[in-house]
């Protein structure tokens, strides 16, 4: 069995050290496999070039790495996925760490359940100096599910995932460039394979943990992912739409969010001085909306390449 890794990395070469290392060392058991990784270095100063040449594949495992310059995690993706040659192609960011047996149990899940795509936990890893708030708000959590739960594109993500590489190579792209600066491009990709009929479970036992930067442990930056959230749900909501049909589709939402987003701002205020936690999560609420309305005009936040 030949199994492809793909990272794509951004300005974190320490992150990436410990990543490479972790993988590597992976546990596979009775697996027999043969592991290549793919790496793509999305920075224009090339950041990850003396990690990547100083790293020692051990027995079993191979690494590649391509520099992408231009800024745009749908082109890095697509590199990476594009010189994969595994028969399967697992997708890990690259602040990321996998258990030991990560590989092994998203296999065992697969042949198991049969499926084309298994995806898996990612825990969030807080920094000394983080917000008791935060942390015990639970903004950083997923939603976790028992092994071998269908899932669909809502609880899809390419942070932790394993897929039929035949499948994967269908797609154009198969990430779409118009969402590599954004995001929201793995939304889209998850809704096209499952709408080509591919199944999806999850595997909870090959979790990846993942650093919450001190510099995102705060209010403003999730209130801003909320907003980002919103716009990369509608632009993707609509994308696949013909004309006619999205105009009548972007009147529904933009009357929906109006008014959601008027609610739950009164929401805010009648409770702000009873609760700033329920109240930080209709803020948060708030902004999705925001992020809903405004994607819907030439505006976009740019999440990538900064």
């Amino acid at each position: 069995m030949n199994i492809s890794v793909c990272i794509c990395t951004f300005r974190r070469p320490a992150l990436l050290a410990a990543l490479l290392d972790a993988v590597g060392q992976q546990n596979l058991g009775t697996l027999h496999a043969q592991v290549e990784l793919i790496v793509v270095d999305n920075d224009p100063a090339h950041s990850a070039r003396p990690v990547l040449q100083a790293w020692a594949a051990p027995a079993g495992f191979s690494l590649h790495f391509v520099h992408v310059p231009e800024a745009n995690i749908s082109i890095a993706r697509n590199t990476a996925v594009n010189k994969a040659t595994g028969e399967w192609i697992a997708l890990i960011d690259d602040d990321e760490t996998p258990a030991t047996d990560w590989l092994l149990r998203l296999v065992e899940t697969q042949h198991r359940f049969n499926a084309d795509a298994v995806f898996a936990p990612v825990v969030p890893r807080y920094l000394p100096g983080t917000p008791a708030w935060l942390q015990a708000g639970g903004y950083f959590d997923r939603t976790r599910f028992a092994t071998g739960t269908p899932i669909d594109d809502r609880d899809a993500r390419t942070g932790n995932v394993l897929i039929r590489a035949a499948r994967l190579k269908t797609i154009p792209g198969p990430f779409d460039v118009a969402f590599g600066r954004t995001g929201g491009e793995d939304s889209l990709l998850f809704r096209d394979l499952q709408a080509q009929g591919c199944t999806f479970v999850w595997c909870d036992e090959a979790p990846v943990s993942e650093d919450v930067p001190l510099e995102r442990a705060n209010a403003r930056w999730l209130l801003r992912r909320s907003f980002r959230v919103g716009q990369t749900w509608i632009r993707t909501e609509l994308y696949r739409m013909p004309a006619p049909v999205k105009r009548v589709r972007g009147f529904v939402l933009t009357v929906r969010s109006a008014i959601q987003l008027i609610a739950s701002v009164a929401i805010l205020v009648c409770i702000w001085p009873i609760s700033r936690t329920k109240s930080f999560h209709w803020a948060r609420i708030a902004m999705m909306q925001v992020g809903r309305l405004t994607g819907m005009t030439r505006f976009q936040y740019k999440e990538y390449g900064a």
